[in-house]
């Protein structure tokens, strides 16, 4: 005769290692299919977007390099050092830009 105890949900008698209860619930036999996610982002981008993405990053590096071998005169001599500023900016952009590549 089995001695259970209830309390634990444990068989007590010898050789007896599984829980009592372990086949209350059936198991479901229906395949797990996954949810595959549609959206417009999964997309690849439009073909305007490497050369803008990269045109912005050489844009940005060549008014940097502009100011400084024109000695502050170009490209807009009125900005002055916050030229500096807006090739980085620029440059930035397109760096900002490379997050959405795919």
């Amino acid at each position: 005769m089995l001695e259970s105890n209830r309390a634990s949900g444990y068989c007590l008698s010898a050789g007896c290692a599984r829980p009592l209860y372990s086949n209350i619930m059936a198991k479901s036999k229906a395949p797990k299919v996954r949810a595959t996610k549609s959206s417009d982002s999964d997309a690849p981008n439009p073909a305007w977007f490497k050369p803008v993405m990269f045109g912005f990053m050489l844009l940005g590096l060549a008014w940097i390099i502009v100011f400084y071998i024109s000695q502050a005169t170009l490209p807009v001599a009125a900005l002055g050092q916050w030229n500096i500023l807006v090739g980085f900016g620029i440059a930035f952009i397109g760096f900002l830009m490379t997050t959405r590549w795919r």
